[in-house]
């Protein structure tokens, strides 16, 4: 009786190893995995930048739109289409004076 009572409870601890190992992998791999709380807040905040990007596009692509429609055929807008003559092409009129 005193041999088996003296030894020592191999299955047991390693049970408790195996089950702690388990829990460290699950808990690191909650935290950093591929679908971790870490990369959830980086992909939250890459959508909020992607956001911002595609609503000044928007913008812009509206300002486009606008000075496309404004020179388009059927309404021509002359102030903006001699802007963009001088602008663009570097015409000025005969009685005007360039500064630079």
């Amino acid at each position: 009786m005193t041999a088996q009572g003296s030894r020592f409870p191999i299955g047991g601890i390693l049970y408790l190893i195996l089950a702690f190992l388990l829990g460290a992998y699950f808990t690191f791999a909650a935290v950093q995995g591929d679908y971790g709380v870490f990369r959830q807040v980086q992909i939250r905040a890459e959508a909020e930048t992607l956001r911002i990007e595609r609503d000044r596009l928007y913008e812009d692509l509206a300002k486009i739109s606008n000075l496309t429609a404004r020179l388009s055929d059927r309404y021509l807008d002359v102030d903006l289409l001699d802007e963009q003559v001088r602008d663009v092409l570097g015409y000025v009129r005969a009685d005007e004076i360039v500064i630079r």
